[in-house]
């Protein structure tokens, strides 16, 4: 050892150094997670019942993680009603639907009030059917009831720099959206037929829910933009106000006092570490960052 100090001291300081920051990081994250923990223990004299509230936020890639929520307070008895805060534009069609599919089934154990805050467009409108009343923004942004899909097309990128791809398939239609060549005629037409009928299937639960002909919907849903005030005028949403509202209707609904209601949130992974912290961080700009595969959408991109 002291061979090694001598001849590689600087070598040596570096490893002293990292060990030293290591435990740094080991003691900040043991605090953290104590401080977490005792938070979470010390409001022992709170009111039990209360409304639940979940978040839709951002581009909807997956489902997973909001329909867990409804299901933990769909099942919490201390949640007598909910709010499902909404600032999305939309995004994926099976996402979407899965998850208008959940708020249904927990508006029919009890009442879920959805509140659009700046956004609620598309499949995030979809998400919102779902609910026993729709609340939005005078000036929110809402509407964009259509579906669209996008294949990026890099033939003349790849003229330019010499690539060529060699591909093999077991059938015509099977190499759709390839991005070294256009859509066939055939290909388009497919590919309509199907942006048609998800269409239709958008189309049919707004009618359902907002108990309108499909004929008035289908006149309302060509991806047009609405305010707040042109979607109550549509029919689009029941209601103007602002998250406040929202739960003060959420919990008189829930037979809660309105004054003062309590807010339950789900349930979420109190154990701090740099590790979960670094994953959640990739996670989150993966589930808001733009699909780089062709996704069938219920989605507005205004800036694109």
């Amino acid at each position: 050892m002291s061979s090694f100090r001598q001849k590689h001291p600087i070598l040596l300081g570096l490893f002293i150094l990292a060990g030293i920051f290591f435990l740094f990081l080991t003691g900040i994250s043991l605090l953290i997670s104590s401080l977490i923990s005792q938070g979470s223990n010390t409001d022992i004299f709170a009111k039990k019942e209360g409304v639940g509230i979940i978040e839709l936020k951002g581009f909807i890639v997956s489902s997973e993680q909001l329909l867990k929520h409804l299901t933990e307070l769909r099942n919490n008895p201390d949640v007598k009603s909910i709010v499902l805060r909404i600032d999305s534009p939309g995004g994926a069609v099976g996402a979407s639907q899965e998850i208008y599919t959940e708020v249904k089934r927990t508006n029919e154990v009890k009442p879920v009030v959805a509140s659009m805050g700046s956004m609620g467009t598309s499949g995030g409108y979809y998400a919102a059917l779902g609910a026993d009343n729709i609340i939005a923004n005078p000036g929110t942004m809402t509407g964009s009831i259509g579906v669209i899909v996008k294949f990026p097309n890099l033939e003349g990128l790849y003229e330019k720099i010499g690539y060529k791809s060699e591909v093999i398939k077991s059938g015509p239609l099977k190499g759709i959206g390839a991005s070294n060549r256009q859509l066939s005629e055939e290909e388009r037409n497919l590919m309509q037929d199907l942006i048609d009928n998800v269409y239709a299937q958008f189309v049919r639960d707004i009618a359902a829910a907002r108990s309108m002909p499909e004929e008035t919907v289908f006149e309302l849903a060509d991806g047009r933009i609405y305010s707040g005030e042109q979607a109550l005028e549509a029919g689009l949403i029941d209601t103007l106000g602002n998250f406040t509202d929202a739960i003060t209707l959420a919990a008189d609904l829930g037979g809660l006092d309105i004054k003062d209601p309590q807010l339950i949130y789900p349930k979420i992974d109190r154990k701090f570490s740099i590790l979960n912290l670094l994953t959640s961080a990739e996670q989150s700009f993966v589930d808001n960052f733009v699909p780089l595969y062709p996704i069938l959408s219920y989605e507005w991109r205004g800036a694109q």
